[in-house]
């Protein structure tokens, strides 16, 4: 006999027996996943901040922390002391000599300024570019101040600086030092990374586009006749309490780095209000 089919009672029934699911909302994962986006995004940009403290940190460090302690050329690996790698900072007056290069300015302007530099180091170069232009015009121009460059090449970091202030001393031979000393940082970028051989080559092209005669200038180079000159500021500035670049002394008084102009001024004036 055929099979009878399902009468709509039966379907009724069905219907009844079938359990009902409650109603859900659906999940929109779409906006789920732009907020994921977002926190990682965030966590993202706060280890970046953290890692790029750390690198302006160390950078500092390296400039300023390591001066002569950490330079080869005054201090040896076996010599190295806690005193040493953390010299204290002078809080007074500290009786600094002068050194051996002409002065910029008036010799006979009431406060002298005294800079011990690192031709290589870019804290100096921002010094050159952005302190130094201010002090010529109100203080040095004027009559008022005066300023003294001492060597303090940190050759653990700036390899090329060592040669660059021997370099210095023999344009100083042929009576160019500030002329030199203003050549070297103007082009700080072109000549840090070359290496030794093509260094000491630009080195003897600066000197001819000043004037002086490459001959001479290139035997003075060669010779190391400046060698103990450049160690002697460096040995004196670090007795100074000098271990990084740049330090300044205003009538003997320490800024350390390549602070604000206004820094520099507040000090000069209280100076000259002493004079």
């Amino acid at each position: 006999m055929p099979a009878k089919s399902a009468s709509p009672k039966d379907e009724t029934k069905k219907s009844n027996l079938t359990p009902k699911l409650p109603n859900t909302r659906k999940i929109n994962f779409n906006f789920l996943a732009k907020i994921n986006i977002t926190y990682i995004l965030f966590a993202l940009l706060i280890i970046a901040a953290f890692l790029l403290g750390v690198l302006v940190t160390k950078v500092q460090y390296l400039e300023k922390g390591i001066g002569a302690s950490g330079n080869t050329n005054t201090i040896g690996a076996n010599e190295l002391t806690d005193q040493n790698l953390a010299p204290q900072q002078p809080t007074g007056p500290v009786d600094v000599a002068v050194g051996s290069l002409p002065a910029l300015g008036n010799e006979d302007a009431p406060v002298t300024i005294i800079e011990f530099s690192d031709f290589e180091c870019p804290f100096c170069g921002a010094f050159f570019t952005d302190v130094l232009p201010q002090l010529k015009t109100e203080y040095i121009d004027t009559g008022k101040a005066k300023l003294y460059f001492r060597h303090f090449p940190l050759t653990s970091i700036h390899p090329n600086a060592q040669l660059a202030h021997e370099a210095s001393e023999c344009a100083n031979d042929q009576g160019q030092f500030w002329g030199y000393h203003d050549i070297l940082f103007e082009n700080q970028n072109e000549w840090a990374s070359l290496t030794a051989d093509t260094f000491n080559t630009k080195l003897t092209e600066y000197a001819t586009t000043l004037g002086l005669n490459s001959g001479s200038f290139q035997e003075c180079l060669d010779s190391g006749k400046f060698t103990e000159s450049v160690n002697k500021d460096l040995e004196e500035g670090s007795a100074a309490g000098v271990d990084g670049t740049p330090a300044t002394f205003v009538d003997g008084y320490l800024i350390v780095g390549a602070v604000p102009y206004e820094q520099f001024k507040a000090q000069i004036e209280a100076q000259l209000e002493n004079n």
